[in-house]
């Protein structure tokens, strides 16, 4: 086959002729090291590239053996928040621009296991604190689709990988959108699973840690699905183990007679960017043509009341796992001022104050199951505004209304990240000036193949990532 032909099959596709001897690893590798040759330095969304001949070795080492798993063969770069076995893992900061880990953190090894060959990693915010990929170790992040925009974060270099043709799956993480934001603005799902679905590693979790998770990316819905099996599955070592469901045998479920609630901007509490909404409500038109019932809701739960307790219990967790950064005076001239805002406002919060953000939780969790009695999923827009200009740190105004936080511009995301629910991301299409967005599916708790199964009848109808931008043509998603 053709290096284009291999670009843009699925990952499942692939991994169906390698493990039928149709394709070898090393031609797999060879198509892959040309299309990063040729669109990576536009984009940077893979950093810490492996030497390609050292690459290339491993690949033919591998064309005559028997598969170990379903990613047999298949270059896969891991997100930069993640330790990497002998591969420079620097969290995008400056500290760590050298660390050569000792060890894979437990999702790399699994997805090692599964036969990927570890080539390299994406691109991320430093310490994955704020959606937009820059860094002063790497550099910023592209969006594929228009170079002088933001591929979004804190995985965006994975998205803006799947994007260009330089990935067939990635994984990445998600507390605050990190998954959902850059696969809506680079035309690419984004699942951030139930939380506990994919564990941590053994120490790495606390019982109050549970905010992030890391989550599969992809062009096709059944890939997500297939690449969650792989990095799921109980850890018994960290706190709420929770069994790996059956992801595939309903993912043609179809949607018909699925009730879904659709909740625009949360009343008026969410600004939005001209076009968005209307976005949105033409992707919910699909749904509705392929037999959906969609239904408008009022806002199930005050929005102010979620975001002080989002920004409490995050800082709490900053102050609580990055505190170094801020008391240390070398640490904290080479440590980004949002980190050191979030770990400072952590370090003073009360004990009141985190038990009344612990509260709030418990009540949203509570009014979301009751209203997951009426729905079978709920939407929301996946970001509030379009990519945006790739030399901002951040959006500082929505349609007026001044942000008053690096963060505050992804409010949107704070309802399933808050309570842990599946939400899947799906791409829209394109605006007026040719820029991707996407919308957030959102499932009650730990019906992650529900969800999959609402996206993969919403690709099947779709089929967006189909729509390669120019600088990746050829790399074509069935």
């Amino acid at each position: 086959m053709k290096s284009a032909e291999l670009l843009g099959l699925s990952a499942t596709e692939l991994s169906r002729l390698i493990h039928a001897r149709k394709v070898a690893p090393s031609e797999v590798m060879a198509a892959w090291l040309e299309r990063v040759a040729s669109v990576n330095g536009a984009v940077n969304a893979i950093v810490s590239l492996r030497d390609p001949d050292d690459l290339m070795a491993e690949a033919r080492a591998l064309d005559d053996v028997a598969p170990v798993g379903w990613l047999h063969g298949i270059p896969l770069a891991i997100k930069d928040l993640l330790a990497t076995k002998g591969l420079r893992t620097t969290y995008g900061s400056p500290l760590y621009a050298d660390f050569l880990p000792e060890a894979d953190d437990l999702v790399v090894a699994r997805i090692r296991t599964s036969g990927a060959v570890i080539a390299g990693k994406t691109n991320t915010p430093e310490w994955g604190q704020g959606s937009h990929s820059f860094n002063p170790v790497h550099g910023v992040t592209r969006n594929p689709y228009d170079l002088a925009r933001s591929a979004g974060g804190s995985s965006g270099g994975a998205a803006a990988a799947l994007a260009s043709g330089m990935a067939w799956v990635a994984d990445g993480s998600d507390m605050m959108g990190s998954l959902r934001n850059p696969a809506g603005f680079c035309n690419v799902y984004g699942l951030r699973p139930t939380w506990g679905l994919v564990p941590g590693d053994a120490g790495g979790e606390t019982h109050l840690a549970t905010l992030a998770t890391e989550g599969p990316m992809a062009r096709t819905v059944e890939d997500l699905a297939r690449f969650l099996g792989v990095m799921a599955g109980e850890n018994r070592e960290t706190p709420f183990p929770r069994a790996l469901p059956d992801l595939l045998s309903g993912l043609e479920a179809g949607v018909k007679g699925k009730k879904i609630g659709w909740l625009g901007d949360w009343g008026g509490a969410y600004p939005m960017e001209p076009g968005i909404l209307a976005a949105c409500e033409a992707g919910l038109r699909v749904l509705e043509d392929l037999g959906a019932e969609v239904e408008t809701l009022p806002p199930p739960f005050p929005a102010q009341e979620l975001w002080q307790a989002w920004i409490a219990l995050r800082a709490m967790l900053n102050a609580g796992g990055k505190s170094d950064l801020a008391r240390d005076p070398a640490k904290r001239a080479l440590t980004k001022a949002e980190t050191i805002w979030e770990i400072e406002r952590g370090a003073g919060l009360t004990a009141a104050e985190v038990y009344a953000a612990s509260e709030i939780r418990s009540r949203w969790y509570r009014d979301a199951a009751r209203m997951f009695d009426r729905f079978d999923a709920v939407v929301l827009p996946s970001a509030q505004v379009w990519p945006f200009p790739a030399e901002w740190r951040w959006p500082e105004e929505i349609a007026g209304v001044r942000m008053d936080t690096y963060h505050r511009w992804m409010e949107v995301v704070v309802p399933a990240s808050l309570i842990g629910l599946p939400a899947l991301s799906v791409p829209l299409g394109f605006g007026p000036q040719g820029l991707p967005s996407g919308m957030q599916i959102i499932g009650r708790s730990g019906d992650d193949a529900g969800v999959l199964a609402i996206g993969q009848a919403y690709h099947r109808a779709t089929l967006w990532p189909q729509r390669q931008p120019a600088l990746a043509a050829g790399a074509v998603s069935r």
